[in-house]
């Protein structure tokens, strides 16, 4: 990953950050309807490898120190993300909430990969 690489990537978790709670927010109060697609499927490796992220852990395993700033070294990966996302005490977004905004958020900076919901939440076919 080249430097720009992962400077975009930083001020993407910054600028999500900052604007995470309010799209959180209303993203957490459209996810009490029912759902009618299933969750999304995610190869892992296949996307990282894709994206020339392999190197890049942190932007979406990523840890904080107690001044709220990412530690660009540590990595979440054997953590369960609602281990944070879901304590309800940190002022952090739900998991699902902070996949959508995760997620989306780069492919619309990357103007690459899926955006809308029938992109990553397939049916299953029958």
């Amino acid at each position: 990953m080249t430097p720009a690489h992962r400077i975009c990537g930083l001020l993407l978790i910054v600028a999500l950050l900052i604007n995470g709670s309010a799209l959180a927010s209303d993203l957490d109060e459209s996810l009490d309807t029912p759902r009618t697609r299933p969750l999304s499927r995610f190869d892992h490796d296949t996307h990282n490898e894709v994206a020339d992220l392999e190197e890049a852990c942190a932007l979406c395993h990523h840890l904080f120190d107690e001044n709220g700033d990412i530690m660009v070294e540590e990595s979440s990966d054997e953590m369960a993300c609602r281990d944070c996302h879901d304590a309800g005490d940190k002022g952090l977004p739900k998991t699902e909430a902070a996949f959508h905004n995760r997620c989306k958020g780069c492919h619309l900076e990357n103007q690459s990969g899926p955006i809308t919901c029938g992109q990553c939440h397939t049916k299953k076919q029958k």
